[in-house]
């Protein structure tokens, strides 16, 4: 009985570390969209290279979150 305690205490910490990354990296893709529109609408010289690498990390953390959501289907 104590086992399946622990078992099941240990999987709830699993899956509230799984959500906090998630979050945390829908809330970065959340930041990056915001800046992806300021750099739209100012007159940046740079912001080329910038919109190519929010395009990246976005992808990126979109990629890590679908990896996590993935674990939570067991």
């Amino acid at each position: 009985m104590t086992e399946n305690k622990d078992e099941l205490i240990d999987t709830q910490k699993q899956v509230i570390g799984i959500l906090f990354e998630v979050i945390k990296r829908l809330q970065a893709n959340n930041d990056l969209d915001e800046e992806y529109f300021q750099i739209i609408f100012s007159d940046s010289k740079t912001k080329d290279k910038r919109i190519k690498e929010i395009f990246d990390e976005r992808k990126i953390n979109s990629e890590i979150v679908g990896r996590l959501l993935e674990r939570l289907k067991i």
